[in-house]
């Protein structure tokens, strides 16, 4: 069986903090998830979904991808495996696993949109080589980047607005967001909530 985040990511936040959530801590998460769900009702749908599918272009490699990664309760190794390979690192060719939380996110913002368009991947993996190669030529590529531990993508939908990508992914309050107007794709990772 797969662990279901291998990241630092909300889950264990919310186990730490324990009786630290605050009322008003609370109310605001309550409210957050609400609103997911009465802005983007197919989110209820994903939730109770037996089997997970996803469709990934990556944009570097021209390499496609339709896969089915969780079903009757349990993430498919094979197809993990398949996951990993499409997400590798492009330049470097290094494999990382990603985290199953972050693959769940994604399919939550299709189920959301309704959509079966694939994942344009913007980037995925890093090997530490390409990150610091990356962050010597922008101050937008973090030193210690999730991507580096398989928690992080950048990723866009042909034909959806990443703005409204952005918005979504925010409503969810399942990690971090980032939006890169001028790129036109988003980030998400499974580390705490915060969004730029």
């Amino acid at each position: 069986m797969v662990s279901k985040s291998v990241c630092s990511g909300n889950t264990a936040q919310q186990k730490s903090a324990g009786k630290g959530l605050s009322r008003r801590g609370f109310i605001t998460a309550l409210a957050g998830t609400t609103l997911a769900a009465v802005a983007f009702p197919n989110i209820a749908k994903a939730s109770v979904s037996t089997s997970r599918e996803l469709s990934f272009h990556n944009t570097h490699t021209g390499e496609k991808l339709v896969i089915s990664y969780y079903e009757r309760g349990e993430y498919l190794s094979d197809a993990l495996q398949g996951v990993n390979y499409l997400l590798r690192d492009h330049r470097t060719g290094d494999v990382h696993a990603i985290d199953t939380a972050l693959l769940d996110q994604l399919y939550d913002l299709r189920m959301m949109f309704g959509t079966h368009k694939p994942f344009h991947i913007i980037s995925g993996y890093r090997s530490p080589y390409t990150n610091a190669l990356l962050n010597k030529k922008s101050s937008g590529v973090a030193k210690k980047s999730l991507h580096m531990q398989g928690c992080a993508i950048d990723i866009r939908i042909p034909g959806i607005d990443s703005k409204k990508l952005r918005n979504a992914a925010i409503a969810m309050r399942s990690g971090g967001v980032g939006y890169y107007q001028r790129s036109d794709f988003i980030h998400l990772d499974t580390g705490r909530v915060r969004s730029w």
